[in-house]
């Protein structure tokens, strides 16, 4: 069960309460770039993405965010590090949330002025600690960036804005290590009650970085723990999203369209290129927004039942397959129409539903 964290709005999306988890992505541009950056955005948001966060290393990326905010509506993080006057100009700019990291904005004073003033721009601020930028006296006392080095770096901060009138905090507790992450955030978990931002920085390229991901960030948010997540890959940031999107989906916090299920093969699969079959459903569905179960199965044994649960499937045989919908067999059909036939099955189950027709 998920523990409500209090309410935070970043733009029209709220983190924490109730809310859904939210998908979160940052721009990979130039942010002084603005139509490299506006065509980055417009395609994360197509691919799922509810909040974005752009790096601010200057005074141009201000301008150029004041642009931006013309031009999209959904909400938009500034990062800013370093220096505290950059903060300033881009909530000035409109930026929704501004994320610091404590150890590299200039001291306390300086973090609790660039709070006020989000503040009272309306936009909230993330206390964001990475285990590379903990402060020298803190790692004095733990040896090393350990999660709880993470913690009582983040909780200091959090605890001296509270004492100040600061609220709308979200925070953030990332490491390259899944296990390191996973530790720190279930410490401070019980220690606050503002939302947390989930992710596994610097995670790495290719399949390592999505399994780190997955491992670190799936662990949390099986046990309630993150209100908002970021997935951070060496790879373009819609392949990002779409990593964030499956392992929401895949512990049921949400539903962002049809999930395929795929039998694995082995000795038993009566379907060589089954894998490929399972591909091309996979993709010809994507922009689907229903929340569909499609099954394509290869043998006897788990095939008919398998299909038989899902909203719509296929059991796969020799010379073809058995179509079902809603558990009720439709017909066979030979193996060289077995995936245009599921395809107008799945296309007839979205259509049922949009006129309301809900399983």
């Amino acid at each position: 069960m998920r523990k409500e964290k209090t309410p935070v709005r970043v733009g029209s999306v709220v983190v924490g309460g109730n809310a859904p988890v939210s998908v979160q992505a940052m721009t990979k541009t130039d942010t002084r770039d603005f139509e490299a950056t506006l065509a980055q955005i417009c395609s994360l948001v197509k691919e799922g993405a509810e909040i974005i966060r752009v790096a601010i290393p200057d005074e141009e990326s201000c301008r150029v965010l004041r642009r931006l905010k013309r031009e999209v509506e959904v909400p938009l993080v500034a990062d800013v590090h370093f220096a505290p006057k950059l903060g300033f100009k881009a909530l000035e700019a409109g930026a929704d949330k501004i994320r610091v990291n404590p150890g590299n904005i200039g001291g306390k004073n300086a973090l609790l002025e660039l709070a006020k003033e989000a503040r009272r721009r309306g936009a909230a601020i993330r206390i964001g600690v990475n285990s590379g930028s903990v402060e020298r006296e803190i790692l004095a006392r733990h040896g090393r960036p350990s999660a709880e080095a993470m913690v009582e770096s983040a909780l200091g901060h959090v605890r001296f804005l509270e004492d100040h009138g600061v609220d709308g905090i979200v925070i953030s507790l990332k490491s390259s290590s899944a296990w390191e992450t996973v530790r720190a955030y279930r410490l401070i978990h019980e220690k606050t009650s503002w939302p947390l931002h989930v992710g596994v920085t610097e995670a790495g390229p290719g399949l390592s970085g999505v399994v780190k991901s997955a491992a670190g960030i799936g662990t949390l948010l099986a046990e309630g723990i993150g209100d908002t997540v970021r997935v951070s890959l060496s790879a373009p940031p819609e392949e990002e999203v779409k990593v964030a999107r499956d392992i929401l989906q895949s512990l049921e916090l949400r539903t962002f369209g049809p999930d395929v299920i795929a039998c694995p093969t082995c000795s038993r699969c009566q379907v060589q290129d089954l894998p490929d079959v399972a591909i091309r459903v996979k993709k010809a569905l994507e922009g689907v927004r229903e929340p569909l179960k499609v099954a394509v199965m290869g043998c006897p044994v788990n095939g008919p039942g398998e299909a038989r649960e899902a909203d719509v499937g296929i059991a796969c045989g020799r010379e073809g397959g058995i179509l079902f919908r809603r558990g009720e067999a439709r017909g066979r059909v030979k193996r060289e129409e077995m995936v245009e036939a599921l395809l107008a099955l799945c296309r007839e189950e979205i259509e049922a539903r949009r006129r309301g027709d809900a399983r």
